[in-house]
């Protein structure tokens, strides 16, 4: 099954996440299909930045976002 979910990024104690799409059986910060935007938890407020037409495209051909993910997408207008 193919997943939408963060890929963790950044140093120790400063984390940055990319949001990826990816085979569920691999690894975190594993082999990625590709790369549909960014998520910075550390900046006030935190950014979110997400192709939309990427999203919107692989869910449509059956995706699933993890639940975070998916928060983050409602957060950014993408859902």
């Amino acid at each position: 099954m193919v997943k939408i979910r963060l890929r963790r990024m950044g140093a120790k104690k400063n984390p940055y996440y990319r949001i990826v799409v990816a085979d569920s059986r691999s690894p975190r910060d594993g082999r990625c299909i590709e790369e549909i935007g960014t998520y910075d938890p550390v900046a006030n407020p935190a950014v979110i930045n997400v192709d939309a037409e990427k999203a919107q495209n692989w869910i449509k051909n059956g995706a699933q976002p993890t639940d975070t993910v998916r928060g983050l997408l409602k957060k950014a207008g993408v859902l």
